[in-house]
């Protein structure tokens, strides 16, 4: 008895009706390939070949024979799948885009990184040492800091900046605490190197507050500080020298924990501020992109503001939105990797969620309102065009991720791998877009070695602890974002938590005072 059709057989006998595909495979297995000699034995021994079913026969005519190109056998898969099953098909052609925006994303941040390691590294204005430096004004925004806007002025009081040069407002926003009489105590130990604003009212938020405090600035100059953060005495020359050229709009310098060592959390939060600082930023330097204005340890020109239209109020980042004006008008960001300042993470799991919710939210306002004029813009290239995009959009990502996870296993149990296994080229990066962009990984390596801190990189693998919570966060901002819009709600700012000891309750007294 021949062999012919033997394994085939079982399968393509069931009673239920195969599918074009399934046909399509029991033809092939059923297709004679027997020469003629052993044909003529065969018929010598009168023994006969089994014919295949009906419903097989017709679509033998059809089936492609071995050695036909893969292509053919891929579009017929294709075909077939979508004229049965186009609902998955098309789940899994959006698989197959969400794999491919992973994937620049992932070539985005390699390239950063190769930038950072191997490229000429830009550090301009920096030789600026001696010069007329021009008039600035510091502004500290500050809502409930009674712990910490003593440590912010002190620094200031000690810097290097010519005293007859600078101005320095505390913007007291709506404090409850002790900030004003921390603030009213130093002005009366430094009169006239201190000029307070204390805003008892009006609408929530840092933008706000600073739109009503840029009347008291004097210059052209405003550098802007949180109330955390604690300036190193040569600071303000490194963030005022690039102003010196006429088409620069802002600065921005690097941001370094402080209280790294607290606990794990805080641990973690370095390694992420090294990535994005020490290679992130840099790189965007580096290549003549887009380097963000992070609206703290930095500084912009208030013409180019005013030019741009000035500050908003109503958004949660407004120096996002700075930046973006900015740059669609022309003016020039730029990035001192070597200006650094200190700041305080969160130590708190939930008080790093609400502050990266509030960041998300903010950044996908500025997406919103600005990417039709990023692309219309004539004063921007091609890379800051390319660059600024997907810079808008990088907090869609974690949304886009859990998407594709879904859709992933939506195929899987659906049993619609022959339908994913068409997009095998792609499906090759599959691992890397499984667990997310693990190019994002690399920078903070290599933003370590660059640091020196060799050991830290051991706490790696755990940063993947940051990275599914704030997966979790920024795609509950968006949704969060869509029902603000829908819903009409009003914008609420969340403050950062702060963990320093206050000052010493005599502390907050004028100069000669005495607590009764």
């Amino acid at each position: 008895m021949p062999r012919l059709g033997i394994a085939a057989a079982p399968v393509c006998a069931l009673p239920n009706a195969p599918s074009q595909t399934a046909t399509a495979l029991c033809a092939l297995a059923y297709r004679p390939r027997l020469d003629a000699s052993r044909e003529s034995r065969l018929l010598d021994r009168r023994t006969t070949v089994t014919p295949p079913p009906a419903f097989l026969q017709t679509a033998m005519a059809d089936t492609p024979l071995a050695g036909q190109p893969m292509a053919s056998a891929a579009a017929m898969t294709l075909t077939a799948s979508w004229a049965e099953r186009p609902l998955l098909l098309a789940l899994a052609l959006v698989l197959g885009a969400i794999v491919l925006v992973m994937t620049t994303y992932g070539v985005r941040h390699v390239v950063f990184t190769l930038s950072r390691l191997f490229g000429g590294q830009r550090y301009p204005y920096q030789g600026i040492r001696a010069a007329h430096w021009p008039q600035i004004t510091v502004f500290i925004a500050a809502h409930n800091e009674e712990k910490v806007i003593a440590g912010c002025l002190d620094a200031l009081l000690q810097t290097d900046y010519p005293p007859d040069r600078i101005r320095i407002v505390p913007v007291n926003d709506r404090s409850q605490d002790g900030t004003r009489a921390i603030i009213d105590a130093h002005v009366a130990r430094h009169p006239g190197r201190i000029v307070p604003f204390h805003r008892t009212g009006g609408k929530p938020g840092k933008a706000a507050a600073l739109k009503e405090a840029m009347a008291l600035a004097v210059g052209d100059i405003a550098i802007i500080f949180d109330a955390d953060y604690t300036p190193s005495p040569g600071l303000l020359r490194q963030l005022a020298a690039p102003f010196f050229d006429p088409e620069v709009g802002a600065v921005m310098g690097r941001v370094v924990p402080i209280n790294a060592g607290t606990n794990l959390l805080t641990r973690l939060l370095d390694l992420e501020r090294s990535a994005g600082y020490q290679v992130d930023q840099q790189a965007r330097m580096n290549l003549r992109a887009v380097p963000q204005y992070g609206g703290t340890v930095g500084g912009v020109r208030l013409s180019a503001v005013e030019a741009v239209g000035g500050w908003h109020d109503d958004t949660l980042a407004e120096d996002t939105d700075i930046t973006f004006r900015l740059l669609i008008n022309g003016w020039k960001t730029i990035y001192n990797n070597r200006a650094e300042c200190y700041e305080e993470v969160p130590e708190e799991w939930a008080v790093r969620m609400r502050q990266v919710r509030r960041w998300a939210k903010g950044h996908n306002q500025v997406l919103f309102r600005y990417w039709r004029a990023l692309l219309k813009s004539r004063h921007v290239t091609l890379r800051e065009r390319i660059d600024g995009l997907l810079l808008l959009q990088v907090f869609l990502m974690p949304p886009l991720l859990l998407v594709g996870w879904l859709l992933a296993l939506a195929l899987y149990y659906l049993n619609a791998g022959s339908l994913v296994a068409v997009f095998i080229p792609l499906m090759a990066l599959v691992a890397y877009g499984a667990l997310g962009n693990f190019a994002a990984f690399l920078e903070i390596v290599m933003a370590v070695l660059i640091d020196g801190h060799r050991r830290r990189i051991r706490l790696l693998p755990i940063n993947l602890l940051c990275f599914f919570a704030s997966l979790f966060a920024i795609s509950q901002a968006l949704l969060e974002s869509v029902l603000d819009h829908l819903l009409d709600r009003e914008l609420v700012w969340h403050k950062t938590l702060r963990y320093r000891a206050a000052p010493a309750a005599d502390a907050a007294l004028p100069a000669g005072a005495v607590r009764s």
